[in-house]
């Protein structure tokens, strides 16, 4: 058995898992289609990883799908009721490509709240304002990153709040899962920002941060 699953081979992937294993957790790493690609992140990461492929039973009692959203709607599809009892994490910002200007969930939900409605897993929002290449590090030019985090299931919510923390990261609960709308538009205006090319000094380096008074 392993703490973590984790779905997707890129560079989410890679951040969240580097915060495992920095955590001390054991981490299944299962790639889409080439397991080659999962062994070779892993050999990159070192740790407690196990590696297979989308379709292989899911070890992990947290599974983090490192895809988009459609992508995900389709791992719930495949794995059913085999997500029973485990915590699902959404960390999918689902961005309307085809306008760049809103999100492609209707007004009034979130993507994390369709996903709940497909499966027995607690979905917990998290990770969806953190890019890649910080969780890597852990930090922004020495400041701890900031995971925001919404769920309905108290244990479920703990369970990725201590995942975060033990990766070196300031894990905030944010509140119950229909607060994953305001985390999503949330990540969307940071998406923005990044890649408005007026702003070079934020570059898919930066990340948002609660900044407590003294």
């Amino acid at each position: 058995m392993s703490d973590i699953t984790i779905i997707g081979t890129g560079n989410m992937a890679r951040g969240i898992a580097a915060r495992a294993i920095a955590g001390g957790r054991s981490v299944q790493l299962l790639a889409h289609e080439d397991k080659a690609k999962a062994d070779a992140l892993a050999a990159e990461l070192g740790g407690d990883i196990s590696t297979g492929v989308l379709g292989d039973r899911i070890t992990g009692s947290i599974v983090i799908p490192a895809v988009y959203l459609d992508a995900s709607k389709a791992i719930l599809v495949r794995y059913g009721s085999a997500l029973g009892g485990k915590v699902y994490v959404d960390i999918t910002n689902p961005v309307d490509f085809s306008t760049f200007d809103g999100l492609a969930v209707p007004e009034g939900t979130s993507a994390a709240e369709e996903l709940q409605k497909m499966t027995p897993a607690d979905v917990v929002k998290a990770f969806n304002t953190t890019f890649a290449g910080p969780l890597a590090q852990g930090e922004v030019a020495g400041v701890q990153l900031d995971v925001l985090i919404a769920g309905d299931d108290e244990q479920a919510v703990q369970a990725v709040a201590e995942l975060a923390a033990d990766g070196g990261l300031k894990a905030i609960v944010v509140g119950p899962l229909r607060r994953a709308r305001q985390l999503e538009q949330a990540g969307f205006l940071s998406i923005l920002i990044q890649a408005n090319e007026d702003l070079p000094e934020f570059q898919w380096n930066s990340a948002l941060k609660l900044v407590p008074a003294a």
